[in-house]
């Protein structure tokens, strides 16, 4: 029997490193490429679109994928997007100095939530990583920002996590292996850690050994025991499991104190279309109103956009740096053009601190710290400005610095040479010079020997295998010195070197080895030097977000003509001309939006019931004013022509129908379960939005639910502030009861059995919906528009259930079957035209089969 072939060498050394990451793909460095293999191969063929083949692993074959090292930037982003970790597993060895096998090992694990790669990561967006500590139903979450240097901690129960994943949209998260998470979060990418990276003291030793602090008081979050241990978990995760401890510009570690921010729970963010559209094709809120210039400037719109502010003072603040920007159009002006040649600060410290920095982005650094050294001359000038925002911090001996130190040019690796300036060593200018010369020394070398040999075909070369040499020719054999030494022997001609040529090439290719080395010595000490800047630039690169967002406001308010919002802290919403700002930005070139009015307070107009025809545009109503009194406490100017705002503290909505069948839930089981959230969570601050509520049941059982509903709120001792649009018009007949419901509708104008959207809104209940003209613009068959008047018109002349089934029932008996010209087809309507001109008291029998034959032949038979 023959004996089974061993595995190779290099598997072995594959199997064994894969096996320390079972659930990653591992990236396998073999000579020029990244190899992957078995089912990672077969998922990385998949996802990259890449061939796979299969080798031989000594006695079986094992699958094989790969790609070249150096497009690994092209390809490892589709697999993180993906969803997968990725091991990139590098040679820790020069192949050429070694016998056997190469030394191999993990240097980065890269996943979803932890990556510097700038394909991966969305500029204006953060890219966190949610760590989650459960202690019985409360938790403890921290989130951290990588690339950025970001870190927060926050504590809470159930929906406080929920509402941290909704605003926040972690990337990944991880939490302990013997804990279980709520069922919304199963979705996301997850990973579970073991048990003693979820300790409290180990947490706290980790977070004062980082930010090197006797505790964490100085951060105000000391009490903070299961925020604090999740925190601890990061660290464990980013060292220990992904092998990034290059943490320095993670300088500081934050609360978020949720109750300080504007609320909005997943189903409000998603049907106000705060950060993402409804449609892919369509646009989101912040895609209307960011106007930011640079990364940071767009990650902290983002941030107001989904934590509006609560404090009046600091939403005044916000106001009034916007204010003064449009007074100065031309510092405003000036500053966004600066800011357009700022690069993203906070990942370019990410990538100097995990020593990952390229020359390149050196140069973007240098740029960038220009660039706001030149908005803090500007902005010196105007003193009142300190009022509103911190000044910048002086930057000009780091820029001047940068320039001595680095070339005006600088290449995208470090390797391609060229980075250190001319003046900064020596001893580099010394070794550069060499190379320069090099070229005018063997050309006169070469003058010399032709001068003194007399072979006027000989010339002075180099390759990488026998380095410099002189080539003559095998006719000019005899003319060679004694004292030139045979280097290479060809077909046509003999290789030689000389003492003065071999000690030309020892000192050249000394000299670039050297220079190598030399640089990356030189290199590795500007990145230290900068490290020691690291706070001022993240304070300064803070400013700029800030300015940046107020210019970004200030553009916008200007060109789309919004008005400064007036903030209170009262429980009134008064606007006047408010305007839904995502159907403005749709509307076609010359059309302009009908803007509406709306007044609510908890003493005279608590709810307002909107009645009117579909399409008329009463969720756009409802819609408008929640977003308008979010973009006032995000600190922005608002589209109305007057606004002020009592500081809200939650807005909910319940906005058209949706189901769940995944979870066995139907449409009206998903209403009910938003309305059940409302009505438990409201409060006196709250703002309510109700769209079409109680349609997912049976007429009367929404009736009936509807009004309970809005009984409840106008009794809720809360008194919260509700729009409530609807079509179901017994509802007008609250306000006959309920002192604070107020009636309104949508106006439209009939014109001959038409009906033109006015858009306005207006005092007064509707008694139409106008549901049937509605399908008619919609291309419903007419001969089924013509069927649903005439039911209408019967149903409506019925007051009570009995009424209403016994005209259906005449309806049904007299109308069992459609007319024979109710059905909308050319050839029946022709022959309707056909019948309808004949004259029966003048027919005589053989015209009358003549006709009948003529019709037959219409139908086609």
């Amino acid at each position: 029997m023959a004996k089974a072939k061993k595995e190779t060498p290099l598997m072995t050394q594959y199997n064994t490193i894969k096996a320390k990451y079972p659930d990653a793909l591992l990236l396998f460095r073999v000579g020029d490429f990244y190899e992957t293999f078995g089912q990672d191969a077969v998922r990385a063929s998949q996802i990259l679109g890449i061939v796979l083949t299969k080798r031989n692993n000594g006695e079986s074959s094992i699958e094989l994928a790969g790609f070249p090292h150096h497009s690994i930037d092209s390809y490892l982003p589709k697999l993180v997007r993906a969803g997968l970790r990725v091991a990139i597993c590098d040679q820790l060895e020069d192949p050429k100095s070694v016998k056997g096998i190469v030394r191999r090992g993990v240097t980065e694990l890269v996943t979803p939530g932890v990556t510097f790669n700038d394909q991966v990561l969305m500029s204006k967006k953060n890219n966190f990583l949610l760590s989650v500590h459960r202690e019985k139903e409360n938790y403890g979450m921290a989130l951290v920002d990588i690339s950025t240097g970001e870190f927060f901690i926050a504590e809470g129960h159930a929906d406080q996590l929920l509402h941290i994943i909704d605003t926040f949209d972690p990337s990944e998260i991880i939490f302990q292996r013997t804990k279980e998470l709520p069922d919304a979060v199963k979705n996301r990418s997850t990973f579970r850690l073991e048990d003693w990276a979820f300790q409290y003291h180990y947490a706290t030793e980790k977070l004062t050994a980082h930010f090197k602090t006797a505790s964490l008081r100085g951060f105000g979050i000391e009490k903070m025991t299961l925020g604090i241990t999740a925190a601890g978990a990061v660290f464990a995760y980013l060292v220990e499991d992904t092998h990034h401890d290059l943490l320095a510009h993670i300088t500081k570690i934050q609360r978020i104190p949720q109750e300080d921010y504007l609320m909005m729970d997943p189903f409000t963010l998603r049907n106000l279309e705060v950060v993402l559209p409804a449609h892919k094709e369509g646009k989101s809120l912040l895609d209307i109103i960011d106007k930011t210039s640079t990364p940071m400037g767009g990650r902290l719109m983002r941030r107001r956009m989904i934590l509006p502010l609560k404090s009046v003072q600091e939403i005044e603040r916000r106001l009034a740096l916007v204010e003064f920007f449009n007074n100065e159009d031309h510092l405003k002006f000036d500053i966004q053009n600066i800011l357009k040649g700022i690069s993203d600060l906070d990942r370019l410290m990410g990538k100097l601190a995990a020593e990952k920095i390229s020359p390149k982005e050196f140069g973007y650094l240098r740029q960038s710290l220009a660039g706001i050294q030149e908005i803090r001359e500007k902005l010196s000038v105007h003193h009142d400005f300190a009022a509103w925002l911190e000044p910048l911090q002086d930057m000009a001996p780091l820029i001047e610095y940068l320039h001595h130190q680095l070339n005006a040019e600088l290449p995208v690796l470090l390797s391609k040479g060229n980075v250190i300036s001319a003046g900064v060593s020596e001893e580099l200018d010394y070794l550069r010079g060499l190379q320069s010369k090099g070229k005018s020394f063997l050309d006169e070398m070469c003058a010399r020997e032709i001068e003194s040999t007399g072979i006027s075909s000989l010339k002075i070369d180099f390759n990488n295998v026998f380095g410099y040499y002189i080539e003559v020719r095998n006719t000019h054999k005899d003319k060679v010195p004694e004292s030139w030494t045979r280097k290479q022997t060809l077909v046509n001609a003999e290789r030689y070197i000389t003492e003065e040529l071999k000690e030309y090439e020892h000192q050249i290719l000394g000299a670039e080895e050297k220079i190598t080395i030399l640089e990356h010595q030189l290199y590795r000490g500007i990145c230290a030097y900068v490290m020691d800047f690291m706070d001022q630039i993240q304070y300064n690169s803070h400013i700029i977000a800030q300015l940046d967002v107020a210019v970004g406001f200030s553009e916008l308010a200007v060109t789309e003509s919004y008005t400064k919002p007036g903030l209170h802290d009262g429980f009134s919403i008064d606007i006047k001309e408010g305007r839904h700002p995502i159907i403005e930005n749709a509307l076609p070139l010359g059309e302009k939006y009908i803007p509406n009015d709306i007044y609510l307070d908890q003493d005279t107009q608590q709810i307002i019931m909107v009645t009117g025809p579909n399409m008329a545009g009463k969720s756009a109503i409802l819609r408008q004013t929640a977003i308008i009194c979010l973009l006032a406490q995000i600190g922005s100017f608002v589209p109305a022509k007057h606004a002020q705002i009592g500081i809200l503290d939650r807005i909910f909505t319940r906005v058209g129908a949706s189901d769940n069948i995944s979870a066995g839930e139907s449409t009206f089981m998903v209403e009910m379960n938003e309305a059940a959230s409302i009505l438990n969570n409201v409060t006196d601050r709250s703002l309510i939005l109700l769209d079409e509520l109680g349609r997912g049941t049976s007429t009367y059982d929404g009736v009936s639910i509807a009004w309970a509903i809005a009984e409840y709120l106008h009794q809720h001792v809360t008194k919260p502030k509700t729009l409530f649009a609807t079509h179901y018009h017994e509802l007008n007949e609250m306000t006959l009861n309920f002192e604070r419901i107020k009636n309104f509708h949508v106006s439209i104008q009939e014109n001959k059995g038409n009906i033109i959207f006015l858009r306005k809104l207006v005092p007064g209940g509707s008694e139409h919906s106008f549901g049937i003209h509605v399908a008619k613009l919609a291309g419903m068959p007419a001969s089924v528009v013509r069927r649903a008047s005439e039911i209408l018109k019967t149903l409506e002349s019925s007051r009570s259930q009995k009424d209403n089934k016994d005209s259906i029932k005449r309806l049904t008996e007299e109308n069992m079957q459609l007319s024979f010209f109710q059905l909308d087809d050319p050839v029946l309507e022709n022959i309707r035209e056909e019948l309808t001109k004949i004259d029966i008291n003048t027919l005589t029998p053989i015209e009358a089969l003549m006709k009948l034959n003529a019709i037959k032949k219409m139908t086609g038979k």
